[in-house]
């Protein structure tokens, strides 16, 4: 498996995740039937602008901005890769840690949206009771080359926007909060908290004036 492949699934994960359809959330959609409808829109979306295939980091972030919460519990995906530390942040450092790890998936993965061609989503038989509140969404990504694994965390959440909410992705084996709860932890372990929020800004501004470049 190549860096590239990776890092296409990746992005194609978390577009999926962060919703780059505009169609409301049914309560009771089914969580692969979401799933499924998420990534064919973003496959159709990508392939048919131009601005997102070649990586327009603006544009990307402007859809991220306007539809992620109805898609993904972003809250609980942060909380989980800042580890023990999120629960001594303040409001003012968990909204910034958010944030800043939003904005570095982003842009970190945008330029992999130029390599969208004629790739398909696969979504794998549901392995899950009716009453199930936690379940795990197994699809493939297949075009050129060998088909690559990407899995979602889903939970179910009740109330006004209730529905299945990402948390967690999976790609080629690799879980994406449990790869950045070991890079986040040895930043806190360094320089705490605001430490953290600062190398992640840092990293965002470098990668800005890069894509720029």
């Amino acid at each position: 498996m190549t860096l590239n492949r990776r890092t296409l699934a990746l992005c194609l994960a978390t577009a999926a995740a962060w919703g780059l359809s505009s169609a409301a959330l049914a309560a009771d959609e089914a969580p692969d039937a979401l799933i499924k409808r998420l990534s064919t829109d973003v496959l159709t979306t990508i392939k048919s602008d131009k601005a997102l295939r070649s990586g327009d980091v603006d544009r990307i972030v402007a859809l991220v901005d306007k539809t992620v919460m109805p898609n993904v519990n972003f809250r609980r995906m942060t909380a989980a890769a800042v580890g023990p530390g999120w629960r001594q942040a303040t409001p003012e450092q968990q909204k910034r840690l958010q944030d800043e790890f939003k904005v570095l998936l982003v842009r970190t993965y945008a330029g992999a949206l130029a390599q969208v061609n004629d790739q398909t989503i696969q979504v794998k038989p549901l392995r899950a009771a009716p009453e199930d509140k936690d379940v795990l969404v197994r699809t493939e990504i297949v075009g050129r080359g060998d088909p690559v694994q990407l899995d979602y965390r889903l939970e179910k959440t009740p109330g006004d926007g209730a529905g299945w909410k990402i948390y967690n992705l999976n790609v080629l084996g690799v879980w994406l909060v449990e790869t950045y709860r070991g890079q986040f932890a040895q930043e806190i372990n360094a320089k705490g908290i605001d430490g953290l929020i600062e190398t992640l800004a840092a990293r965002n501004k470098s990668n800005s004036a890069a894509t720029k470049g």
